[in-house]
């Protein structure tokens, strides 16, 4: 499929066939460039590569055609010019703040983002001389507040993890904007399946790529979207510090954006069931999930969102030895950080993702001793719903 017929095609049939440059061997499936380079005709072409001058492949941490590939699909489905990929989610969070910060910069970030990115601005960004103010996600005042003159990046995820808070986009756009700022969504949890940021006014758009992309749990990987002015920087730093996508992990996740939106729906259906479920149980105290009516961001979901995503999280009576009890009594229920799989995941948040973070910054965060999460997988949801019920009978 050319590049000049992707506006011609609903999104299930770009997820499907963006991005293969079909070979002279007339090969059906993507293929797989395994190589850590590419061999010139001669040094002239070597050097009009290596330059620029001519557009070709010339070693595997600046350009490989595989990984091109997915960064052309993933671009399409954002409906974004352009996208960089990376070897992780964080990679790519890490490349936007040197793509775009200096010394003297301000940020403006969610609290409600995951455990590592708060690391990454607490502990090292501030380190090269860059402030750092965190703010409540859905205070729209303390965004406003926050403002300097030195103000160059804000930064949210939403929903978030693992709280599902649902952040308006376009107000915090608005914001970002009127200041000269650039505003940056993790779209992690919903995919461009059931979001796309930059309709909502997003400059830069990053992706764990690990988890509802991949799918399966096979491999790690992440990417930044956005304009192809922007990407240009996100591509100098990566090409720089190494941290690009391998070849194979890129075909996985081609593979993995084929069967993307047939996975979301099935995701967001089961995870609708079991938050119902959970919202009427006597040993739940509370449940995030922005499918539920009573949500506090229910209706901003319904207007930025197709679905409300897979991810399910509650809070037991009994504090951590609550929490534990249900974990600890789950039969097949992965216990692990990781979400996104069509293998249901579940853990504790508050000694896991989030369990670097002092008392103070849990507190501040909503992350309680309670709380568990859940990533629905396709199992069959009766049987997700019994392996849950049965530790929660226990306490």
């Amino acid at each position: 499929m050319s590049q000049q017929n992707d506006t011609e095609y609903k999104l299930d049939t770009l997820a499907i066939r963006t991005g293969h440059n079909r070979t002279f061997e007339g090969e059906h499936s993507e293929p797989i460039f395994l190589t850590s380079s590419f061999v010139c005709e001669n040094a002239a072409d070597a050097a009009a590569k290596f330059s620029g001058e001519i557009e070709g492949n010339t070693y595997s941490r600046y350009t490989n055609p595989t990984v091109q590939a997915f960064e052309k699909r993933l671009a399409v489905l954002d409906g974004a010019e352009a996208a960089v990929a990376t070897s992780s989610g964080m990679a790519g969070v890490h490349a936007i703040t040197l793509a775009y910060l200096k010394s003297g910069d301000h940020v403006i970030c969610s609290r409600a983002v995951f455990g590592s990115i708060l690391s990454l601005f607490e502990k090292y960004v501030v380190k090269f001389g860059v402030d750092v103010t965190f703010v409540d996600l859905e205070d729209h005042d303390a965004w406003k507040q926050a403002i300097r003159p030195t103000t160059r990046l804000l930064f949210i995820e939403t929903p978030s993890n693992p709280l599902a808070q649902v952040g308006d986009m376009q107000a915090i756009a608005d914001i970002a904007h009127a200041h000269g700022a650039l505003f940056a969504v993790d779209n992690t949890f919903c995919t461009p399946v059931l979001q796309r940021p930059i309709q909502f006014g997003a400059d830069l758009v990053t992706y764990s790529s690990t988890k509802y992309i991949d799918g399966q749990g096979r491999a790690l990987g992440g990417a930044v979207v956005g304009s192809a002015k922007l990407m240009e920087e996100i591509t100098g730093v990566i090409r720089t510090l190494g941290n690009s996508l391998s070849p194979f992990n890129a075909w996985i996740f081609l593979k993995g954006l084929e069967t993307l939106s047939l996975r979301m729906k099935a995701h967001c259906a089961s995870a609708q069931i079991l938050a119902e479920w959970l919202d009427a149980h006597p040993k739940v105290e509370k449940v995030y999930y922005a499918g539920l009516p009573h949500h506090l961001g229910h209706e901003l979901a319904k207007k930025q969102q197709s679905g409300f995503g897979g991810v399910v999280s509650f809070v037991v009576k009994g504090e951590r030895q609550g929490a534990w009890t249900v974990i600890d009594n789950t039969r097949f229920l992965s216990i692990t950080s990781n979400l996104g799989d069509v293998k249901s995941t579940i853990t504790h948040p508050a000694t896991t993702s989030h369990g670097r973070m002092s008392a103070e910054a849990k507190q501040a965060a909503g992350i309680s001793e309670g709380l568990i999460r859940v990533s629905v997988g396709l199992e069959d949801i009766d049987d997700i719903i019994g392996d849950i019920q049965r530790g929660l009978e226990l306490i």
